[in-house]
């Protein structure tokens, strides 16, 4: 294996394009959310039940050769072409195919992009030699972007990984037991602060994980990804340089459109502060409320 990069933090904050912009050298071969329920198995033979799967040494059995296989550029298209059943999956498999095929011919390194490893970065830390890279977004801003799509979060996705629970989240039962399933605000600030308490918590132990805050990134996106690029020994180079530019200049979209949800192309400053146009004010004071315990040690009082 090869010194593989993991990046990782809530949905919404912003790892795609962190992602994208490590992998803008060409020395990574960009690999996208292996842990994702709705993933490809060329790419991961794994069925994942779970969003946010928890995986530690008491279940790495059911995880392990697969992540193996695929930090080795192991494709399954077998698997694949027998679970194919649309024009847009092929089109997939032929994109994935590629990028495994390159990465085997070019000795790239492997960049994991998945938001919902981030429960399992420590394991993907201690077993797996990754690097990882964690990404921050302000709660309101997080829980705004849930609003815009309309995405609800189930809390059974959680509830129902009972190691998950035992290590990180029994306190926090009731409150998602409770939660109404129709309100994606409340829903949005309490997925929040379980994900980025853990955040603060694992980040004292591994001292050496990357934080980056969307904010700061899309203030000053040449600064900060220079700094990331140097901490993970990647080469900054013009042609990156430029990409980084493209993909937050002001000409740029401030938003995107609800068909494009993974595109990386966005006025980074412009965007910082839609979420205030888009929540209500009474909204934001429940979201300040529900996170504040976690949110003041990464977001200060000026910046809500």
């Amino acid at each position: 294996m090869n010194n593989p990069i993991l990046v990782t933090g809530s949905h919404r904050s912003g790892t795609t394009w962190v992602g994208k912009m490590l992998s803008a050298n060409e020395d990574l071969a960009y690999i996208s959310e292996p842990l994702n329920v709705l993933h490809r198995p060329g790419v991961f033979r794994v069925p994942v039940k779970y969003w946010y799967s928890y995986i530690t040494h008491e279940n790495e059995n059911d995880y392990l050769p697969a992540f193996q296989e695929l930090l080795n550029f192991q494709y399954h298209l077998w698997l694949e072409i027998k679970s194919l059943s649309s024009i847009k999956d092929f089109l997939r498999m032929g994109r994935d195919f590629r990028i495994f095929s390159k990465a085997n011919l070019e000795g790239q390194r492997t960049l994991i992009k998945d938001p919902f490893a981030l429960f399992s970065s420590a394991w993907f830390a201690e077993k797996l030699n990754c690097q990882v890279v964690i990404t921050l977004r302000h709660p309101a801003g997080f829980t705004s972007s849930l609003k815009r799509l309309g995405w609800h979060f189930d809390f059974d996705n959680l509830l129902n990984q009972p190691l998950l629970m035992r290590d990180h989240l029994e306190k926090d039962r009731s409150a998602m037991q409770s939660v109404d399933k129709n309100d994606i605000v409340t829903q949005g600030a309490l997925l929040w602060k379980f994900i980025y308490r853990f955040v603060h918590l694992t980040s004292n132990l591994f001292p050496h994980f990357n934080l980056v805050r969307h904010e700061d990134l899309s203030l000053d996106p040449v600064t900060g990804f220079q700094n990331l690029y140097q901490k993970l020994g990647l080469d900054f180079t013009e042609k990156v340089k430029t990409k980084i530019l493209n993909s937050s200049s002001s000409e740029n979209p401030n938003k995107l459109s609800k068909n494009k949800t993974h595109s990386v192309n966005l006025d980074s400053r412009a965007n910082l502060d839609n979420w205030k146009k888009i929540l209500t004010p009474e909204e934001i004071s429940k979201i300040r409320a529900i996170t504040e315990d976690t949110s003041h040690h990464f977001y200060s009082e000026q910046d809500w």
